[in-house]
């Protein structure tokens, strides 16, 4: 690595640290502002407010990455630009792509760590950021589907309840089905209601009834009570809104298969998680080629127009990018193409800027 390399990285990841440093206070003190009332109405303990604020970094920070990224490298490659160092680096000889290559690794390093951040450290603190939202901030707001359930747990068994309370783990108007390969009902269990019950590790079933095709014949089992086993888990009925977002890279792809095998109508969601993951990285350098390209030229105005044109390309991108994920996780669309349609329309015109910087 040359004095060039090593003079452009320290810029490059000095200039993303520092932007991190201060942006991500910001933010807290700004959350905090806005929360504290909730905190104290409902007596949240001072231990969990702490490391609510410390999954809020991660979380949050893992979220805002790209954009701090790209701001970092316009602001120092416009400062260059400004002080005419680009143009004394070029004309002793380098090239324009030889210039680049500081940024590439700089750009690789962040998306090497976006990436197992993303894929192993970010989902334990979502976790834990989105239950204190919903135990503390959104009291009272259930932070998933609670009525009408309907599961497939295999190509034979689907279970029904008409709601579920989660706090107390219990569904009303229970139904298990079971199918044979022929997919004629094999026998059919109802109850009033299905709970789980910790201390024998069992479920209860209310009013339990049970027919049993048996050929022709049909016989009927109804008790009071009884307690059983099913193998699916009572969470399992309806998992939380953010449920993806919490596992990591192979609980998630494990977490897919299965709701794909139960039919799940939301599974779109699901898939658009995974797929924005890998494409975190992804953005790391497609931001990097439109931020150098913005930047490297001296233009009239300084740094304020290259940062506002670098802001109006940063919100355009997140927008497309909201817009393409809402109609893949609310419509038939692609997840897929919904994450590679916005990352080629900005590589393209990365690639569009950069050559135009060259010249």
């Amino acid at each position: 690595m040359t004095i060039l390399d090593r003079y452009i990285l320290k810029r490059y990841l000095a200039t993303f640290g520092m932007m991190l440093l201060l942006f991500i206070p910001i933010g807290i003190m700004l959350n905090l502002a806005e929360q504290i009332g909730k905190m104290i109405d409902n007596e949240a303990p001072l231990n969990e407010i702490l490391i609510y604020y410390l999954n809020f970094t991660i979380y949050i920070g893992h979220l805002l990455f790209p954009i701090f990224l790209f701001l970092s490298i316009i602001f120092f490659t416009s400062k260059l630009a400004s002080n005419t160092e680009i143009v004394a680096i070029l004309s002793s000889g380098v090239s324009y792509g030889r210039f680049l290559r500081p940024y590439w690794i700089g750009a690789t390093i962040i998306a090497i760590i976006m990436f197992f951040m993303g894929m192993f450290i970010v989902p334990n603190a979502s976790k834990g950021f989105n239950e204190f939202k919903f135990k503390y901030l959104k009291k009272g707001k259930q932070d998933r589907v609670t009525s009408n359930i309907f599961n497939q747990l295999n190509e034979n068994d689907f279970i029904y309840v008409s709601s579920f309370d989660p706090a107390r783990k219990i569904g009303y108007n229970f139904t298990f089905e079971r199918f044979n390969e022929d997919q004629e009902l094999d026998y059919k269990i109802s109850a009033a209601n299905i709970r789980w019950v910790d201390k024998d590790s069992v479920y209860r079933l209310t009013n339990y009834n049970k027919r049993d095709l048996r050929g022709e014949n049909e016989v009927l089992e109804t008790k009071r009570r009884l307690d059983t086993l099913f193998t699916f888990k009572i969470e399992d009925l309806t998992p939380v809104s953010y449920i993806a977002e919490t596992k990591n890279l192979f609980e998630l792809n494990t977490f897919i298969a299965a709701q794909r095998r139960k039919g799940a109508s939301n599974i779109n969601s699901y898939i658009m998680v995974k797929y924005k993951r890998w494409a975190l990285p992804v953005a790391a350098f497609i931001l990097t080629i439109i931020g150098v390209a913005v930047s490297s030229v001296k233009r009239r105005g300084g740094m304020g127009v290259n940062l506002a044109f670098g802001i109006g390309v940063a919100f355009i991108y997140i927008f497309f990018d909201k817009v393409f994920g809402t109609l893949a996780e609310q419509s038939g669309f692609s997840p897929l193409l919904a994450i590679i349609i916005p990352n080629l329309a900005f590589g393209v015109l990365g690639i569009y800027l950069l050559q135009n910087a060259k010249r």
